[in-house]
């Protein structure tokens, strides 16, 4: 006969596990320590096999029966569902070791452990507060160009034009590491090229009064800092080289 729910809260452990059997394969498992589990014993190309339905009270009889309903219907299109369920789980667990916060964590672990620490700092602040949120938990191959474009616009929205540049060319360098390792398919990025805003340049004034040029010199030379950054103020102020050449001098 069919169990019934009054039947199965009234059950009690015994010295050793047992089953109650419902309908079509379907039996709760009653467990020596008191859990109750369903499973479904049926058979697929001549061997049989056990489905883990649920756990009882959380799966109820009528779910458990639904479950097995299904289960029936797989087997009905000679699908196998405890195979299925593996390979669901199987694709599940494949997607959140490639969702794009794993891969950019482990491409900043790898590409960015010999930088700065304030350049560091910069990278995984951008990934971390603009682009988590937004796409850190799709698999990477699933991550579109408009998909991307949607968290870089968020960026855009605040104004910081040059935040979301840049924040572009880092989600780049993660897509081409997944790439590399064999994670991902293609990298999104250049089909955004001339979505985001240009960003405003602006042009820094220069001192052409002379008293102005000597206020900066007598400050230079009150600078309390490092030696070696005085002296590259003040050779600064006698080459009016850039900043870059400056630093490769002898």
């Amino acid at each position: 006969m069919p169990l019934t729910h009054k039947q199965i809260q009234a059950t009690k452990p015994k010295d050793k596990d047992f089953k109650l059997s419902d309908e079509k394969g379907l039996y709760l498992l009653v467990k020596k320590t008191g859990a109750k589990y369903w499973r479904m014993k049926y058979r697929f190309s001549g061997k049989e096999k056990l489905l883990a339905i649920g756990v009882y009270p959380d799966t109820s009889l009528a779910m458990a029966r639904e479950a097995r309903d299904q289960a029936r219907k797989k087997l009905a299109s000679d699908i196998d569902p405890l195979a299925e369920k593996h390979a669901i789980k199987a694709a599940n667990k494949l997607n959140t070791e490639n969702s794009f916060e794993a891969l950019a964590l482990e491409w900043f672990n790898t590409k960015q452990i010999d930088k700065s620490e304030g350049h560091q700092r910069r990278v995984k602040r951008n990934i971390e507060s603009y682009l988590f949120p937004v796409i850190g938990h799709y698999p990477i191959n699933d991550i579109t160009a408009p998909i991307l474009l949607n968290a870089l616009r968020q960026i855009e929205q605040r104004g910081t034009i040059e935040t979301a540049h840049r924040t572009k060319q880092i989600a780049g360098q993660i897509f081409r590491f997944a790439i590399a390792t064999g994670r991902a398919e293609r990298d999104p990025t250049p089909d955004l090229k001339g979505a985001l805003k240009v960003p405003v340049k602006r042009h820094f004034s220069a001192l052409t009064e002379p008293k102005d040029v000597g206020c900066l010199l007598v400050a230079i030379d009150s600078f309390t800092g490092t030696y070696t950054v005085k002296a590259a103020l003040q050779l600064s102020s006698l080459f009016f080289c850039r900043p870059g050449e400056l630093r490769r001098m002898r």
